[in-house]
């Protein structure tokens, strides 16, 4: 009789107060009291008093429109959002990404709008959670620490990154830059200055692209040159590769592929074709420019990239299974690609620099040498007997998703490859 009673007692409650909310409501999705759509949650939310004081209000709170973006019953999203964060924000700034966009923010696209925006208010313009170059540097570290040291620094930087990024998307250039790349440094660099063309060599540089010389951030390097960069181009020979720059054709260069680096590297090249295997993109008619930019670079050896950006643009197969993988070789991880594999030619298979089975292992596992289990070329698998036990025979040089880099989960799973009789 008891439960009985509770039960009927509150089910009263209920049903008064969701009379009084039907009865009193005038908003016709919620049927909600008078003021209920913001001024009954601070009731409740006292912490948004201080945000109300603050300087940038977002629209929805200051009119005390808390249902607008959050739902006061349920929701499977976190803070009772109607929905998740995209999809909540691009109901009212739909037009921050177009229907086109050359380049997308990440950040913007994944939907994290609030790693930037502070969703009730802030101090900062535009409900920023920081304020300028902090909150772009928040997330860019790498590039925040690298201009904290450089001796120069590109002037619109030490402003604003905004002076030539967009923070959302961009219609016209890449990397959210306002327009393309040459257009964007055009602007305020103007080329037909005596100035700009004297320092250039009179070749017509603004047909080419202005951050194959230069960092767009800063260096220290005097015109923000990159760390690394060409000997023609540091001692300004430009005509020992392009053309003249009187000619009708200034920024051709001489010759195409392989044959103009060879002018000047031609003892590394006939080392590279000596060997037996070629890496393709050197064959290709970029040749060497596959993989390295002509006049200037921030990483050594004037790649266009680091290692393993540049190494997984081809080989994006190894970075995927890399994400699956447990154990994990630490060359890998760390982007060594070159400490195993030359980049140019090599005798053996897969490009290594030592015979893969083996010999490469053992030059940083000192282990392999003192292995009691039969190893090497005279030792024959017995799964392919035109092949010999190596290291990886066993172990995936790469990783696995298994202890050890093995192929298989267990100790026990991997011996009894060969030693089927030892099965259990």
């Amino acid at each position: 009789m008891k439960i009985r009673s509770v039960t009927s007692l509150l089910a009263v409650i209920v049903l008064t107060v969701w009379g009084q909310c039907l009865a009193a409501g005038t908003d016709q999705q919620l049927k909600l009291k008078p003021g209920a759509r913001g001024n009954l949650c601070l009731n409740c939310h006292n912490s948004f008093k201080e945000k109300l004081a603050r300087k940038v209000i977002h629209t929805p709170l200051k009119k005390k429109d808390c249902s607008g973006c959050h739902n006061p019953h349920t929701s499977s999203h976190g803070k009772l959002l109607e929905a998740g964060t995209k999809t909540v924000c691009s109901l009212c700034h739909a037009s921050m990404i177009s229907a086109k966009p050359r380049s997308v923010h990440k950040v913007v696209a994944d939907g994290g709008c609030m790693k930037c925006h502070d969703p009730h208010s802030s101090d900062n313009k535009n409900s920023l959670v920081k304020d300028g170059k902090a909150l772009c540097f928040s997330c860019h570290k790498p590039l925040g620490e690298a201009l904290a040291k450089v001796k120069y620094r590109h002037a619109p930087v030490e402003s604003s990154c905004l002076s030539c990024h967009q923070a959302h998307a961009s219609d016209k250039g890449p990397y959210l830059l306002k327009s393309e790349i040459n257009l964007l440094c055009l602007g305020c660099h103007k080329s037909d200055k005596p100035l700009f063309i004297n320092k250039h060599m009179n070749y017509p540089v603004s047909q080419a692209l202005c951050t194959g010389c230069h960092n767009p951030h800063g260096s220290d390097s005097p015109g923000l040159l990159h760390k690394n960069v060409h000997s023609p181009v540091a001692k300004r020979m430009c005509n020992q590769c392009h053309m003249d720059a009187s000619s009708a054709t200034p920024l051709k260069v001489k010759s195409d592929g392989i044959g103009l680096c060879r002018g000047c590297h031609n003892d590394m090249v006939n080392r590279t074709f000596d060997k037996n295997r070629m890496h393709w993109p050197l064959l290709s008619r970029k040749g060497c420019l596959a993989c390295h930019n002509p006049h200037a670079s921030e990483v050594k050896g004037l790649l266009r990239e680091p290692t393993a950006q540049l190494c997984y643009k081809c080989h994006d197969d190894t970075m995927r299974r890399q994400q699956k993988n447990i154990s994990k070789h630490e060359p890998v991880v760390e982007g060594r690609c070159a400490e195993c594999h030359d980049p140019h030619s090599s005798n053996f298979l897969f490009l290594t620099k030592k015979d893969h089975k083996f010999d490469l292992c053992v030059s940083c596992h000192d282990w392999g040498r003192h292995s009691t289990h039969p190893i090497g070329e005279k030792s024959v698998d017995p799964r392919n007997r035109n092949l010999s036990l190596g290291c990886v025979s066993c172990h995936r040089s790469h990783g696995t998703e298994n202890k050890k880099l093995f192929f298989y989960k267990t100790t026990t799973e991997v011996c009894i490859q060969c030693h089927e009789k030892l099965t259990r």
